[in-house]
């Protein structure tokens, strides 16, 4: 949580500790870990969300890399990893590498080598790119006590067949039910069914894009499908037109009708 689709980069460092309390709170006996990210610009930010998620209980911590002042190497990278770990030393420590956000021109592959050494509580990497021979590079790499999970819901399928151990995307919020369709069809080597919610996610994700999909529209999404009240989304993010998120919907139950 406080990820990308919760708009961690947008809120206060208090709003996040806010968030994780009661993240923390409510998943008690309902979801089995809280992975609380806790990256951020500054350094320090970050070593004080991290201390927070482990005082409160979290299952674990995530870290983006920082992206206005870029890390231009694996090994600078890591050593900002390792900087936040070390404050909160015992917690399950992710990497979230997420290259077509931060701008950061470093393959995943290459910061996970010798992480361990570093970051003795490292965990895994949750991959939201599109370079498969990379994520294939991490997951080859993995140790067996790692988890490589994959964050782009349109290509699952193809990071599954790469050994993917699990996924996180943002469409998941209201698509939940049609990956768990998707990854016991793979699981059971029925790649046809696999294959088609695959296929029909693209689809739609096509006809999204063509009407500017972007996080306010997928919030506004969730607002629909979900019938939870979420709120709009924080500026420079742009409130999503109720039409715009219907005529999506539509096009979502035409793909995945009710049952």
């Amino acid at each position: 949580m406080n990820g990308t689709t919760g708009e961690s980069m947008s809120l206060s460092v208090a709003e996040r500790k806010i968030l994780a309390e009661e993240w923390c709170l409510k998943a008690k006996g309902k979801i089995d870990q809280v992975i609380v990210h806790v990256g951020c610009m500054s350094l320090k930010d970050s070593q004080e969300l991290a201390r927070h998620a482990a005082q409160i209980g979290a299952d674990g911590i995530a870290v983006i890399s920082p992206s206005f002042y870029k890390p231009s190497t694996a090994d600078a990278l890591r050593t900002f990893l390792h900087e936040v770990a070390s404050v909160a030393p015992t917690m399950p420590f992710y990497y979230y590498h997420i290259p077509a956000v931060t701008g950061v021109d470093v393959l995943g592959r290459d910061v996970l080598e010798g992480i361990e050494e570093l970051i003795p509580s490292f965990s895994g990497v949750k991959f939201s790119g599109s370079d498969l021979m990379d994520f294939g590079q991490c997951v080859s790499y993995s140790q067996p006590h790692w988890s490589c999970l994959y964050g782009l819901d349109e290509q699952l399928l193809a990071a599954l067949a790469m050994g993917a151990h699990g996924a996180v995307g943002s469409t998941y919020n209201y698509m939940g039910c049609h990956i768990n369709k998707l990854i016991a069809a793979f699981e059971k080597g029925d790649l046809v069914q696999a294959r088609t919610i695959q296929f029909k996610m693209q689809e739609l994700f096509t006809y999204a894009k063509k009407l500017g999909f972007d996080l306010g529209v997928n919030k506004q999404m969730m607002n629909e499908l979900s019938g939870l009240s979420l709120g709009p989304p924080r500026l420079p993010v742009m409130p999503c037109p109720r039409s715009q998120a219907q005529a999506i919907v539509q096009k979502y139950h035409s793909h995945f009708p009710r049952y």
